[in-house]
Order: C-alpha cells, then sequence, then structure tokens
C-alpha cells in the first residue's frame, strides 16, 4: 500500500507497519525537524519526504491508502498547558482533517494524549470515529496511555504481554550515564523546593494505582512531576524530597511515560555493580517505545531521547495496523 505519515518523526510508523506484516509500495513522509529526518532516512532511505505539513501538494501524490499520523500535542494535553486548538501546534491537527479529506485513503489513524474533554470531542467529529484508548503498558515496560483515532475496523485492546521494567534494563553502561554525588544532592535539593512550595501535582502521579510500568515518556515530564525517582537495582523506586525529606521506597515494575526531557531529569537506575545512580541510557528508552535497539544512533543522546519522548510505542501501532486488508 501507500502510506502518508504526517508529523512522521522518526517514522515508527514505517517499523509498525513492518512488523504487523504489510507490504509498503511508497512511504511519504512530512517532517521538519532535521535529527528525526536523520534518523529515518539512516533507517528507510527509500521513504519519500515532503517536508512541511502546510506546503504539501496533495495532488502529485498517487492514491494513498493509508494516512497515519500524531499531531502536535502539547497545546492541549494534560501535561502541557491545556490551550485550545487556537494554539498553532494544536491547530496543525486541522492539516491531518485536510489530508484525509482530499486524499479520501481507505484507512487513517491519528493518535494523540489524554486532553480535555471539550478538545477530545472535536477531534471525534472532525475525524467520524470514536477514539480507543490504551496504555502502552500492555505491550511494554511504561505507562503511557494515548488515544486512537481510526477507521481500521475491530480493533480492540492489545493482550498484556507482562512486560516490567527489569526486562528492558542494560546490565552494563559506560560512566557517563552515572550521577555525581553532587548531582543528586543538587536535586534532592531542588525537590525540597517543590515541596515547600505546596506544589500538589505530584500526588497525582504517587497516588497512581499501577507502579509496575514507567510513567509515561514526554516533553517535559521534569516540569510535570517536580521529585526525581530513583530505581534501584531491584527495580524499585525511591522518591526523595518528600515527607520532612526523608524519601522512601516503593515497588515500581514499570517506568513512566516517556517525554523528551524525562530520562535526564526524573528516573534514575540504580547500578547492581557500585549501587550508583543513573539515568536511562537510549537503547533503554528505545526499548521503553518497542523500537529496535540502536535505531536512534544516528544522532546525539539528547535528540534520541528528544525524539523517543516524542515518538510511537510502535508495538501498539503495529496491534492497531494488523486488522488492515490489503
Amino acid at each position: 500500500m501507500n502510506v502518508l505519515s504526517l508529523f512522521d518523526g522518526m517514522s515508527c510508523g514505517r517499523i509498525a507497519l513492518e512488523r504487523a506484516g504489510i507490504k509498503v509500495d511508497s512511504y511519504y513522509a512530512s517532517e521538519i525537524d532535521k535529527y528525526a529526518m536523520t534518523v529515518a532516512k539512516a533507517n528507510w532511505p527509500e521513504n519519500i519526504n515532503l517536508g512541511d505539513v502546510q506546503h504539501i501538494n496533495y495532488q502529485m501524490l498517487p492514491q494513498i491508502d493509508l494516512v497515519i499520523g500524531g499531531s502536535p500535542c502539547q497545546g492541549f494535553s494534560f501535561a502541557g498547558k491545556q490551550l485550545n486548538f487556537a494554539d498553532p501546534r494544536s491547530a496543525l491537527f486541522f492539516e491531518f482533517v485536510h489530508a484525509v479529506r482530499t486524499l479520501k485513503p481507505k484507512y487513517f489513524m491519528l493518535e494523540n494524549v489524554k486532553m480535555k474533554k471539550e478538545h477530545l470531542q472535536v477531534i471525534t467529529e472532525q475525524l467520524g470515529v470514536e477514539p480507543i484508548l490504551i496504555n502502552s503498558s500492555l505491550v511494554s515496560a511504561q505507562n503511557r496511555q494515548r488515544y486512537y483515532w481510526t477507521n481500521i475496523p475491530g480493533v480492540t485492546q492489545p493482550e498484556d504481554k507482562g512486560i516490567v521494567l527489569a526486562d528492558i534494563i542494560q546490565e552494563s553502561v559506560s560512566d557517563e550515564f552515572f550521577y555525581s554525588e553532587k548531582s543528586i544532592a543538587y536535586m534532592e535539593r531542588g525537590n525540597e523546593k517543590w515541596q515547600q512550595a505546596g506544589d500538589r501535582r505530584a500526588d497525582r502521579y504517587l497516588q497512581t494505582p499501577e507502579k509496575e510500568k514507567a510513567f509515561t515518556l514526554t516533553a517535559n515530564f521534569h516540569k510535570g512531576v517536580p521529585y526525581n525517582y530513583f530505581l534501584d537495582s531491584h527495580i524499585s523506586v525511591k522518591q526523595l524530597g518528600r515527607g520532612n525529606n526523608k524519601g522512601f521506597e516503593k515497588p515500581m515494575l514499570k517506568s513512566p511515560s516517556m517525554t523528551s526531557n524525562s530520562w535526564e531529569h526524573n528516573v534514575k537506575v540504580k547500578s547492581v555493580e557500585d549501587s550508583g545512580f543513573r539515568k536511562l541510557t537510549p537503547i533503554e528508552c528505545e526499548r521503553l517505545q518497542t523500537v529496535p535497539d540502536n535505531y536512534t544512533n544516528h544522532v546525539s543522546n539528547t535528540q534520541r531521547y528528544k525524539m523517543l519522548g516524542n515518538g510511537w510505542t510502535v508495538d501498539v501501532i503495529a496491534h492497531i495496523f494488523k486488522n488492515m486488508e490489503a
């Protein structure tokens, strides 16, 4: 089939299509981030990049069978400022609508975050299908709830694969991922300031019943959750700076949801060898998103973290695609 992927990023959609066993004749991608484009081109050199979604000439394309995309969500996500469709980033959603209405593909699929009910309703009305809410925790070691609007028939919840954090942790990593005692002390002081300010946002995460998975990876996770979480060799979480700065530990088998900055600022893994604390590696983040190991290793680690936080959980997308008929 011919595929058009809007806001393509690093082409997670292409990985999912391959994983679902779907033959791709032509894959057209709309993306403007140079780092994401570098990764996509390195893995899929045959992809055809169309550039900015706002300047695509749809008349020049062949019959498109599938239109997919995850339009920028910062304008109306619970993790963001909860703005509205007047936000330029959120307004890009209507480019997806325009593409579907112009190209009239057999199938389409849009992914987006949990959001205000009124925003959810606008997307549903524009696309004419009800969304399905799927948590990536069913197929990965990450808690990541996302809505999927699609006309692909028969999409249900994926089977729970029972994957936990221990399944994706690398046994040995280089020193560059470890934190110094000075860095840890600095983060503890930061936590104290959050606590003294009376910020209650952390409670929403601490009360989440399912700590068996990681929280969602997002671009600004470190701003939304004021406390730092440390994973030790037993994959338990230690929260610093709470309860008069005593700290405590509780089981944590799943990762928080990925954001573009989350793993540098929030989640640290305690080494089995020397009990030091470290951040998750790019490979571990790839595994949380069910992306192949080293898929993103064509750019800096900073950019790898960012695009993985902005990307899709591939196995969720592949699960949806398996219901398509050629």
